[in-house]
């Protein structure tokens, strides 16, 4: 499975391609909770996202043969622009496969960094059938925006920097969607200190891999929209790594409401001077609704920024 010196070794590769994104403490947080809350600002990374560091780290792990032939991920917006930044970095064919659902700044975002987008049905299992005829009829590799171990552990270099920022951390709030984020992070953390605890947040509806963890296994869960868009789709019924990753590694999950994103991102703007897309905000949403009350010094991570700028105007126009 996933090794800590996989993600040391995943580190030497992303780091030269990508920046540090800053911490800073949170006096609003901190005072609503009763702790030390500090927040990590990866909404800052170069594609507005954390996936550029799975991405990278995958792409390079690539042999000849497969960079020569191409890749191709299913996404939903912010993988799907980080494996373009990588794929045009290193100079090879990606085509990202993707729903209707997805808003049209994500798809304009990726084209604008060089690689082919194909829009395919009314949901990501649909469009994942693009993905997987062009891996066995053309020869291109599948990326996984989350069950692939270069990637997991791509996302985990995230996991060290915190440490390092943060030493004194005793609680991590991470976004949830398939796990890739997740299961990265927590593996670096509780490998540095195995007291850590790591809380997963979700969106309310949809949440494949919340309800996939109460049934035991994967399971098919309906994909709704969200305002946390980054969050929707499936885990995959033969799902090889992040089901049981979550399981060994992950000590809750939480969820929170559209309105809580909604807040979550309002709050964002104007208490901490961040734009942060809707699954950037659920970790802060989830403290500021008391989900889970933490008992030290805790992280919420804002892992994104790319949300449609005038969906942002009309949120943050809201009263809170």
């Amino acid at each position: 499975m996933l090794l800590f010196e996989d993600i040391v070794r995943a580190e030497k590769i992303v780091s030269k391609h990508i920046i540090t994104t800053p911490v800073v403490h949170s006096k609003a947080l901190s005072e609503a909770v009763g702790q030390h809350i500090y927040l990590k600002l990866e909404n800052q990374q170069i594609t507005g996202s954390f996936k550029i560091r799975g991405a990278i780290n995958a792409i390079s792990n690539l042999n000849p043969a497969q960079k020569k032939a191409g890749v191709v991920a299913l996404s939903t917006g912010n993988h799907g622009r980080g494996l373009a930044f990588a794929a045009n970095l290193m100079k090879i064919k990606c085509i990202i496969c993707m729903s209707e659902l997805v808003p049209k700044n994500k798809i304009e975002g990726i084209k604008a960094l060089g690689a082919e987008v194909r829009l395919i049905g009314a949901n990501q299992d649909e469009a994942q059938l693009e993905a997987d005829r062009l891996t066995t009829e053309e020869g291109m590799t599948y990326v996984s925006p989350f069950d692939n171990i270069d990637v997991i552990a791509g996302q985990g270099t995230l996991g060290l920097e915190i440490y390092r920022q943060i030493p004194e951390l005793t609680f991590a709030f991470v976004p949830l969607s398939g796990g890739g984020l997740i299961c990265g992070v927590a593996r670096a953390l509780k490998s540095l200190n195995r007291n850590l605890k790591v809380i997963g947040v979700s969106m309310d509806r949809g949440a494949a891999m919340y309800e996939s963890q109460k049934a035991g296994k994967p399971i098919f869960v309906r994909e709704e929209e969200s305002l946390a868009d980054a969050l929707t789709g499936g885990i995959g019924l033969d799902n090889k790594y992040t089901f049981q990753l979550t399981k060994k590694l992950v000590d809750e999950i939480v969820l929170v409401s559209e309105k809580e994103i909604a807040d979550g991102i309002h709050y964002a703007y104007w208490q901490e001077s961040q734009i942060v897309e809707g699954a950037g905000a659920v970790a802060i949403a989830s403290l500021l609704n008391k989900k889970f009350k933490p008992n030290g010094p805790s992280v919420a991570l804002m892992c994104g920024r790319n949300i449609n700028m005038e969906k942002h105007f009309s949120l943050i126009s809201l009263k809170s």
